[in-house]
């Protein structure tokens, strides 16, 4: 019983320690979502898994709109071992620098919030296993703008609170 107390202490403890995405608000780089994601843009990245091994690599092209509502991510994966897959992300406006999002393979919705160059997503997505079920794993997507016409992202994947993987990625505005 004690390491379970223990393990769940050092879980919520690990929880409340992230950083606000408001830390990023005085960054050079100030991200606008009607500016970048008006755009069609190219994705390229790869997960790895709890150990750290490189599991798969992806490309994608999305075609991003956006105005003063929210917007839309119509997303195209091509995985490296062949599977083809697609993710369509409405979003909505519900504060100065929120959003809510849904997806097909979204469980629920997604929460978005900006600062600065920092845009930070929480969301379960719906992992389809080999068995034919699926799973839902917790994204925590952290998305940094770190020039006009590029993001670099880094996504913690979790369930029940262990780590199970990452994504990073970095996104292009296709000139």
């Amino acid at each position: 019983m004690k390491a379970i107390a223990l393990f769940a202490s050092a879980a919520l403890l690990s929880a409340c320690s992230q950083l606000p995405v408001s830390t990023y608000a005085d960054t050079p780089i100030q991200f606008d979502p009607m500016s970048f994601f008006n755009n069609q843009i190219h994705a390229e990245g790869f997960v790895r898994d709890r150990s750290g091994e490189v599991s798969r690599y992806f490309t994608a092209q999305i075609d991003a709109t956006w105005d003063e509502q929210g917007g839309v991510l119509d997303e195209l994966f091509t995985w490296s071992d062949g599977e083809i897959q697609t993710r369509v992300w409405q979003f909505r406006k519900t504060g100065e620098q929120t959003y809510v999002g849904t997806a097909p393979d979204v469980i629920g919705e997604a929460e978005m919030e900006f600062a600065g160059n920092a845009i930070h997503m929480n969301y379960v997505l719906d992992v389809p296993l080999a068995s034919g079920k699926s799973i839902g794993i917790r994204m925590d997507d952290w998305l940094y703008q770190v020039s006009d016409n590029s993001i670099v992202n880094v996504t913690a994947m979790s369930k029940f609170g262990f780590s199970v993987g990452e994504v990073v990625l970095t996104m292009r505005v296709i000139d």
